[in-house]
């Protein structure tokens, strides 16, 4: 993540000089999961508990919502906390841009449909930098507040993974891509969705974690280690297809490493999406372990990945 070039050397000094960046946090008290459905109650409270059970026992600080519309189903847990956003603000970049061309009636350059195909795909930085500066900050502020999304922040000047942002705006932004609305079109929406479902297999962990293989998944997730509250790993996705139409946010910090921040979220994703889709025998199955997880990906620093 393009951080200044001061904050870049606290990065790698905290990184490679502080034990404490391994150390699980302090114990703080654990706000319970709250689901609600009219039409199914029972579905409702078994996802409230599954959620619950599911972050058990971990040290990370995990904020979730969940939208199942058909269902009128809608679970949230400390959805309105903070994070700092990492790689997943690149789908608000996105959105960003594809309102611009709505609104100057036009397509997207071959420029820009390069730079958004890469920011999304692979979580190309660089392409996530010139767009982040082509929109510039007012007409970002604009994006946001014509989809509601009033909780999220900017980040300072360039630096885009530091937007802080929310697991309900987060999820107002993946209705918008969902359903029908004001803010994109059909041919917008359908874009954005179609490069989620192209991310390279190896950023495709997260909240797929326990879907159906019939589904197809629209996801994007984001990594980031900072002195402060150890690693941030964020995934958030929506599903369609026979049985789909709903969508997850999983936001997560104080995690040890990249692989136990990705191990949280996948532990809720699974009882979610197994929940969402009882007697689902052919399911996406967790990542598990890999071992270049524990290490800065392409959004850290270049002093710190160097080190790492």
């Amino acid at each position: 993540m393009m951080l200044r070039r001061g904050l870049a050397g606290i990065v790698v000094a905290a990184l490679l000089g502080s034990a404490s960046l391994l150390a699980p946090p302090a114990s703080a008290a654990v706000s319970p999961a709250r689901c609600s459905s009219s039409s199914h109650p029972a579905l409702a409270a078994r996802l409230a508990r599954d959620i619950q059970a599911a972050r058990r026992g971990r040290v990370s600080t995990v904020a979730v919502r969940v939208e199942a519309p058909g269902l009128g189903l809608d679970c949230w847990l400390d959805s309105w906390l903070h994070f700092d956003s990492a790689s997943v603000v690149k789908v608000t970049i996105l959105g960003a841009l594809l309102r611009k061309a709505l609104d100057q009636h036009r397509h997207l350059s071959g420029t820009e449909t390069a730079r958004a195909t890469a920011m999304i795909t692979r979580s190309d930085n660089g392409a996530a930098s010139a767009l982040w500066a082509e929109l510039g900050r007012n007409y970002l502020q604009h994006f946001l507040n014509l989809a509601g999304m009033r909780s999220t922040r900017l980040g300072p000047g360039g630096f885009w993974g530091l937007t802080q942002i929310t697991a309900s705006d987060q999820m107002l932004l993946l209705r918008l891509l969902l359903s029908s609305n004001a803010v994109l079109n059909t041919t917008s929406r359908s874009y954005a969705l179609g490069l989620m479902a192209r991310v390279i297999a190896a950023q495709r962990w997260g909240v797929p974690a326990g879907a159906p293989t019939r589904l197809t998944a629209h996801i994007k997730n984001g990594w980031l280690p900072l002195p402060t509250h150890q690693w941030r790993v964020h995934s958030m996705g929506t599903f369609t297809g026979r049985g789909g139409g709903y969508s997850i946010v999983v936001l997560t910090q104080d995690d040890p490493s990249m692989a136990y921040g990705i191990a949280t979220i996948e532990a809720i994703a699974e009882r979610i999406n197994r929940d969402l889709n009882p007697g689902t025998t052919l399911v996406v199955p967790p990542s598990g372990i890999s071992p270049s997880w524990g290490t800065p990906d392409e959004s850290i620093p270049a002093a710190v990945r160097g080190a790492a």
